[in-house]
């Protein structure tokens, strides 16, 4: 019977760099992922300086950096005039960027990592089925191989973390589930060769039809994103990618080389808070946690963040000896309330960025148009940049945190309302 002290269930990003962190601070630790080979798609895109800060950790930020596309610049437009932009000096002087990397590449350096740390602990190709935990014992998980006829095994860990994304049957403890909030907004985006010849700007186009996003990625593509209304876009991919282009040339004039599509999707937006993410022995975080809109791309950041604060409790825990409910553990207690409120600050943003975006009639757009080209051309544009770079999510770390390979891990530390 396989075994590990703590067993995350889930191998994307928030799963691969929680496994990575617990090794490299000597955790016995397993991931097991559902998902028989890494993903090709780029979905998640957006890195922000508090992102980059938790890769710290595990020291692969510079391999990061190198890979990504920094944004320096933020445009607003609307009707072919340029609002105003921003830049990000002041909310982040040491990191003045956001940067933008396709999902499976950011996987692909914290898998490197992960086997690096603790060879063998991620498992391809395993699906959870059942979680078991009844105490006093270990926790009994009941693993089943994806393959055809694959076999069944029971797993047993002192701690499980679920991390298995928006979407997954993870095992979460029960009354983490939350309320789900549909929003009635749908979207269709693409990946195209970059035609702007600005690879360092992200351009938000708030037309009277609904938004238009364009984001620089590494190797001269450009992602696209536009506001398509109420019903998600139905069609084949090739047709899809044709209807993206349509939409942004119709609204902004851009013209995209449809041939070089190398993605494109379409997806509608809802929210999910869970209740509580700490029972027994078990924790939820990441999107398994706070499902939010993807507008503002602040999903991967927040799992890192709640995965980087877990860590040193769950260390603590575990040389502790551990064994009891985590939710009688004070300084658990204040994870979860902490996290949960940075996931409320960060929904509320999502929900605020998904309202702006809608369509709306010229009347509204022209009077939006005066008022964000005011606030634009005003000091108030570095607490717009903040805003949008998650600044209100970056927490120092402090002395007096756990010891393990020669370095600090700091202690659990609010990752709301702290500046740097």
């Amino acid at each position: 019977m396989p075994s590990c002290e703590v067993l995350v269930v889930g191998g994307g990003p928030t799963g691969l760099y929680l496994g990575a962190l617990l090794a490299r601070h000597g955790v016995d630790v397993a991931v097991l992922e559902r998902r028989a080979e890494p993903s090709s798609h780029s979905r998640a895109i957006g890195l922000h300086p508090p992102a980059l800060e938790t890769l710290d950790e595990l020291d692969v930020r510079e391999e990061v950096v190198a890979a990504g596309a920094r944004v320096h610049t933020g445009e607003a437009r609307s009707r072919g005039r340029l609002l105003g932009s921003l830049t990000f000096e002041r909310a982040w002087p040491q990191n003045p960027f956001v940067l933008t990397l396709p999902q499976q590449r950011t996987e692909a350096v914290l898998e490197r990592r992960l086997a690096e740390l603790a060879p063998g602990a991620l498992r391809r190709g395993r699906e959870v089925l059942e979680v078991h935990d009844t105490g006093p014992g270990p926790v009994r998980v009941l693993v089943r191989d994806t393959a055809p006829a694959g076999a069944e095994e029971t797993w047993t860990a002192r701690v499980v973390v679920a991390a298995g994304g928006a979407h997954a049957d993870t095992g979460e403890p029960a009354g983490t589930t939350g309320r789900v909030r549909t929003y009635p907004d749908t979207y269709l985006m693409g990946d195209v060769t970059d035609a702007t010849g600005d690879p360092g700007t992200a351009a938000i186009h708030l037309e009277p039809e609904g938004v238009v996003e364009s984001f620089p990625l590494p190797g001269g593509v450009r992602r696209w994103v536009v506001h398509t209304g109420r019903s998600p876009e139905q069609s084949p991919g090739q047709e899809l990618a044709q209807r993206l282009a349509e939409i942004v040339a119709r609204r902004t004039g851009a013209v995209l080389d449809v041939g070089s599509t190398s993605m494109v999707s379409a997806f509608a937006v809802r929210c999910r808070l869970a209740e509580r993410t700490v029972a027994g022995r078990r924790v939820v975080l990441g999107d398994a946690a706070h499902e939010i809109s993807p507008i503002g791309g602040q999903g991967m950041t927040l799992g890192w963040l709640d995965a980087r604060e877990l860590v040193p409790l769950l260390v603590r825990e575990l040389r502790g000896g551990g064994g009891h409910d985590l939710a009688d553990v004070p300084g658990l207690r204040a994870f979860q309330r902490r996290r949960l409120s940075a996931a409320r600050r960060a929904a509320w943003q999502a929900g605020v960025n998904t309202r702006l975006g809608r369509p709306v009639p010229a009347v509204v757009c022209g009077a939006r148009d005066g008022l964000l080209r005011a606030v634009l051309a005003t000091p108030a544009r570095h607490g717009l940049a903040g805003a949008f770079s998650m600044r209100w999510a970056g927490a120092a770390q402090q002395p007096g945190g756990v010891q393990a390979h020669g370095r600090t891990l700091g202690p659990a530390v609010p990752a709301t309302g702290r500046g740097r």
